[in-house]
Parts: structure tokens; C-alpha cells; sequence
């Protein structure tokens, strides 16, 4: 039966991963030499190839056992973006207020977290479906929440306070996160002579959209 295994590749091997989103844009030249740019996706999925990051005998031997567990491309597992895993940039640690995740009505207690991507006056909308279990931190109007006052399902990304919050009150948290993804191969290969030699080891991974 497929299912998600919520666990993390190891990170000592996805740090030297490369990849990242993509989006699905097409474009119609019109017989004006004009464009008509439409896409189907209504939002962007992530890619990585993993595999530059296994260095040693023993990085391919863990790589090669997490592969076996996870039955190739069967079950999904977390996967530790190495440029983007926080509710803030890189560097900064993530506070209560990053982003916002809704706005109080005196009734709703569960939030979806989510992380907005701005630029230019544009922006785009993220849902956060596995936080990192611990990391998630919550404020009512400014205020930060005690972490005896609101629940976390890290399997999902929701957020369950004890207390409502008030009509128009905002509600804002703070969150490390991993992207959910799967192997986008059913096969392991590699040759140990080339490997030796310096080739790298292909493992890509793809995110799973729900």
C-alpha cells in the first residue's frame, strides 16, 4: 500500500542536492509575432537530484538502504530544501510574526500555515503541509502564544489554537519545513568504478502536490 514516511532524507546528503521549483508556462506565438502566455499548473513544483551530495562508500550505502526502505518511488518521505526551509530567509531564525496564516473571526481555532514569496508588488502563496516538529512558533496581533496554547499536526501543517482568536485579530507564525517528495526513479543504479573516479551518483526526488 503507498503510503508517506515521515522521515527525513538524510540531510548530510540532500545539503549537496541541486534542483529546485518549476512551473509549466505555454506560449502561443501569434501571427502578429505577439505571445499568449497560460498555464496549467496553479502553482509550482520542486525537483532535486540528490545525488551529487553522496561523497563516500558509506553516504552511497545509506543512500542506497533510505532508497530500499522507501520501496523506490512507492512511499513518499520529508525532504530538507537546502536554500529554502524557513518561514524567513536562510540566515534569520524563524519568529512568531513571518507570515501571516490567517485572521481571527471568534470561532475558527485550526490554520493552515503557508509562506508567501513577494517580489516586484507580486506574489504567490505556499502551503506548508511538514512543518518541523517543535519548530512552530504562533502570535495573535503581535502577541506570541505560549506553546501550551496551540497544537501542531506536523503530518498536515495545521495549527490548532485553544482560544479563538477575536474578529480581525491577526494570526501570524514562525516555522522550519520540509517539502514532501518521492523518488522520481524505481531504480538504483550506479557503477562503484565510476563512482570512484569522480561520477556522480543520480537519485532524483520530486514533490508530491496534494
Amino acid at each position: 500500500m503507498t503510503a508517506f514516511h515521515e522521515v527525513r532524507f538524510p540531510f548530510s546528503i540532500g545539503f549537496g542536492a541541486s534542483g529546485g521549483p518549476e512551473r509549466r508556462t505555454e506560449i502561443v506565438t501569434l501571427g502578429s509575432g505577439r505571445e499568449e502566455r497560460n498555464t496549467p499548473w496553479a502553482r509550482s513544483r520542486r525537483r532535486w537530484d540528490a545525488g551529487p551530495g553522496v561523497k563516500t562508500l558509506d553516504a552511497l550505502h545509506e543512500a542506497l538502504a533510505f532508497f530500499e526502505a522507501r520501496r523506490g518511488a512507492l512511499h513518499g518521505f520529508r525532504f530538507r530544501d537546502p536554500l529554502d526551509h524557513k518561514s524567513c530567509a536562510p540566515s534569520a531564525a524563524a519568529g512568531a510574526e513571518d507570515q501571516r496564516i490567517g485572521t481571527g473571526d471568534g470561532e475558527t481555532l485550526q490554520f493552515r500555515l503557508s509562506k508567501v514569496y513577494e517580489s516586484g508588488g507580486a506574489s504567490w502563496t505556499r502551503e506548508i503541509a511538514k512543518p518541523v516538529e517543535g519548530s512552530v512558533r504562533v502570535a495573535v496581533d503581535g502577541v506570541e502564544l505560549n506553546a501550551a496554547a496551540f497544537s501542531v499536526d506536523a503530518a498536515a501543517g495545521v495549527v490548532t489554537l485553544l482560544q479563538a482568536p477575536e474578529n480581525g485579530a491577526a494570526v501570524t507564525a514562525g516555522f522550519e519545513f520540509d517539502t514532501p517528495v518521492r523518488f522520481d526513479t524505481d531504480r538504483f543504479e550506479v557503477t562503484i568504478e565510476a563512482f570512484r573516479a569522480g561520477a556522480p551518483v543520480s537519485l532524483p526526488v520530486i514533490e508530491i502536490l496534494s
